[in-house]
């Protein structure tokens, strides 16, 4: 480890921390209906949009009719995308002439990027059209983000109405989160990249000739366009193999720090826009700083456990220090930040190869998934994540003083927390209970391409990756399969899905509820003590839940590889 290692980690977390509230106070007048410096150009889109597909932007929808809107528009995008993918080869802008894309592959992918997981089981370059990749997959970035924007702001409703029956409307919320939001950033950004050397064309690839007489083929098309919602929606899907760490997708230093801002800008500044709606900054900054804190304890063991490296190159006289498999061009403090990063934002990402860390610095990606991506999280996924974390923290916080739980000024009954334990377990169900399929099936096994807890590693993190709809891979899976698409297919729609309806039925429950006054045993929700039962409440959920399967993975695999024996 550096001091400049360090200097760098230090200023990401100012700059993120700098984004907070600009942007949570521009996202709160966006989808409050207020006038923004966009209105002028953008609400005549906006109101023609509505005009066009039948909208009433003042008709709220109940959380029941919020939730079956979300789904059928989910069904919609999978059924198009599906048919993209199937048909590609006599659709146009395919200069390579790539064919269909086989059926369950399609599957696996279509279910990916309406979920905002963006799991890549192929090879992008050689496996998908131009149009499937901008008319396709980046809609898909786009909507599959602004559907988990509009899910944390009816959660957020439900906090801050009261005897309310409705949570909003999700066609104007997904309308507003693109055009205001996502769309504006995306356009000012993607131009940065093309400046700094993103490509952004239609033009069939390259044929160069090394120095050496091979023929080379230098792949290029619309990345830029591609490149900056992936991380800005924190989709991660990227439009080359190597994703950000080929150079058409990263450029340089620059590039890669501001990829790295737009992972979490926009899930840091909701937090902002909860406090605002509920009338108390206080409360959003205490969100702040329960995912701060997670982070940055992650963010410490990765890179600590990747500067110590393997103590194998010592014995031969070499650097301890574990290059391998990282982005050479940044470094390892940039490559260790990178994926704390992406696995604790549900983007996926990449500027390293995870199957490469030390078996301490996989962990970190791992437990930061599976304890649900709330460490900022997908965007509007690690809000109401955390959010439901912080229902079952008074929860426990009423248990020990013998009181109705509050949070808020709504009481936390027993509804609230079925819903709330509901959509926790849904999560270590998938993940535990198809990773356990996978290491005994033949299959499975197949598609490992190490032995030991190495290999369980490499089943247990494609299948935490894919229910937390991060995305990213230990890169050592061969997932192309019938058997792997399938499930991690079945996976991504378990983690996005079924979590999602138990937490809008609490949404609902809370919005019809009345405001409780403060009381002498109210607990404080916005200080430092809440902050610490929270992220308590978090790490022992997380901890009691998955440290069998992580000790049968990454922890031995530690104390072996300390011992000499390596995977």
């Amino acid at each position: 480890m550096t001091a400049n290692g360090w200097i760098q980690i230090a200023l990401y977390c100012v700059i993120v921390t700098a984004l907070v509230k600009p942007l949570g106070g521009y996202m709160h007048r966006v989808f409050s209906g207020e006038r923004t410096f966009l209105s002028p150009i953008l609400a005549p889109v906006e109101h023609g949009l509505y005009a066009l597909a039948g909208v009433d932007r003042k008709a709220e929808q109940h959380w029941v009719t919020y939730a079956v809107a979300m789904l059928f528009f989910s069904v919609a995008g999978f059924v198009s995308l599906y048919a993209l993918q199937r048909f590609q080869n006599v659709l146009p802008f395919n200069p390579e002439g790539l064919d269909a894309v086989t059926p369950d592959l399609a599957f696996n992918t279509s279910v990916s990027f309406i979920s905002n997981t963006n799991w890549q089981s192929y090879v992008p370059e050689s496996t998908m059209s131009y149009l499937v990749q901008m008319l396709g997959l980046t809609v898909h970035n786009f909507v599959s983000a602004a559907t988990g924007i509009g899910l944390a702001l009816a959660l957020i409703r439900g906090f801050a109405r009261r005897s309310a029956r409705t949570v909003g409307n999700f066609w104007v919320d997904m309308t507003r989160a693109v055009l205001y939001v996502l769309l504006p950033i995306s356009i000012v950004v993607g131009l940065f990249f093309v400046w700094q050397g993103t490509p952004q064309n239609l033009d069939a690839y390259v044929q160069a000739t090394t120095l050496e007489g091979a023929r080379q083929t230098i792949a290029q098309g619309p990345v830029a366009s591609q490149e900056v919602i992936k991380m800005l929606g924190t989709n991660g899907g990227g439009f080359f193999n190597a994703n950000s760490a080929h150079p058409y997708e990263n450029p340089n230093a620059l590039t890669n720090l501001v990829q790295m801002v737009l992972i979490f800008a926009l899930g840091a500044g909701l937090t902002n826009v909860f406090g605002r709606m509920v009338g108390d900054q206080r409360q959003g900054w205490a969100i702040f700083a329960a995912m701060g804190i997670l982070f940055v304890a992650g963010v410490a063991v990765l890179y600590w456990a990747e500067a110590a490296g393997n103590p194998a190159f010592a014995a031969l006289g070499l650097d301890p220090a574990n290059m391998e498999g990282k982005e050479v061009r940044f470094g390892i403090a940039n490559s260790a930040l990178f994926a704390a990063i992406t696995t604790a934002a549900s983007c996926g990402a990449v500027i390293a190869m995870h199957d490469a860390l030390t078996p301490l610095g996989g962990l970190i990606p791992l437990v930061n998934m599976m304890l649900g991506e709330i460490i900022v999280g997908g965007v509007g996924a690690g809000l109401y994540g955390m959010l439901i974390m912080a229902v079952i923290a008074v929860f426990i916080a009423g248990l020990m003083v013998g009181r109705t739980p509050e949070y808020l000024g709504k009481k936390i009954e027993a509804k609230e927390v079925k819903m709330a334990m509901l959509a926790i377990l849904i999560l270590p169900l998938s993940i535990l209970g198809l990773t356990a399929v996978a290491v005994v099936v033949a299959p499975g096994l197949a598609g490992l391409a190490n032995a030991g807890p190495h290999g369980f590693s490499e089943a247990l993190y494609a299948y935490t990756s894919a229910t937390a709809n991060n995305g990213s891979a230990f890169a050592g899976l061969g997932a192309n399969s019938p058997f792997y698409n399938t499930t991690l297919g079945v996976a991504m729609l378990v983690g996005r899905f079924l979590m999602i309806v138990p937490m809008l039925a609490i949404a609902g429950s809370l919005a019809a509820k009345k405001l409780a006054a403060p009381s002498a045993g109210t607990l404080p929700t916005h200080g430092g003590l809440f902050v610490g039962l929270l992220v308590g409440v978090i790490l022992i959920v997380g901890g009691l839940t998955y440290f069998p399967a992580l000790s049968l993975g990454p922890i031995v695999e530690h104390f072996a590889m300390l011992a000499g024996n390596l995977y």
